[in-house]
Order: structure tokens, then C-alpha cells, then sequence
């Protein structure tokens, strides 16, 4: 199946959870947790010095909001791009939340997640 055939309905009971982890684990900076998700092609591709650098220096990522909008679904090829309204507990303003989901070896697994 692609995922770009589910509905939004479906695709939101899927999304939602993984997003509220990788909020959860990048808070915490428990980095084993915020990638348990991810594609094995994200994983082979990620710098992990520099994720590492993230997690123990960033503010923004560290101070994530679970209040969060969701924005709304882009399908494109074999990936849906999941966006969001992203706060943060410790500074104003509000920032782009993306997460691309997919199917990897039959599970919805994601490809891409940032906050800019």
C-alpha cells in the first residue's frame, strides 16, 4: 500500500502518536527514543556528532511545546509530509514542524523531521 492513499482521518492516528514522541524524546534528549521511528535510510544518513550537538545545545529543541497545530497533509510520491504549528515553553514566537512518513519493510516509518 502507499501512503498517500490513506485518508486523513488515518493518517492522523498514525502521525499524531509520532509526533508527540519525537516532541517527548527531544525534550528529554533521549536520543535512542526520538530515532526509534526513523527509516533506516535517515538513520544511515545522520550525523550523529551533530545531533548529539543538538540535543545538548539547542533551547528550542529542548523546550518544545505539546501544544502543537497540526497544519495539514502534502502527498507526494511514496511519502506524506505531516506539518505543524510549533511552540515552545521558552521562547516567543512560533516555528514550521515537519515530519515525511512512509512505508519501510511494511511499517510507517519517518524519513524526515525538522523544526525551522
Amino acid at each position: 500500500m502507499n501512503i498517500i492513499e490513506k485518508s486523513d482521518e488515518e493518517l492522523l492516528q498514525i502521525v499524531l502518536p509520532m509526533w508527540d514522541e519525537l516532541i517527548k524524546y527531544s525534550n528529554k534528549g533521549n536520543y535512542g527514543k526520538f530515532i526509534r521511528n526513523f527509516s533506516y535510510d535517515l538513520l544511515l544518513g545522520l550525523n550523529e556528532v551533530e545531533l548529539g550537538k543538538q540535543f545538548a545545545k539547542s533551547e528550542l529543541t529542548r523546550s518544545l511545546s505539546t501544544d502543537y497545530d497540526f497544519l495539514g497533509f502534502i502527498r507526494r510520491g511514496e511519502h506524506v509530509s505531516c506539518l505543524f504549528r510549533v511552540r515552545s515553553t521558552k521562547r516567543e514566537g512560533e516555528w514550521l514542524g515537519r515530519m515525511v512518513v512512509g512505508y519501510e519493510r511494511g511499517e510507517v516509518k519517518i524519513f524526515a523531521a525538522s523544526v525551522f
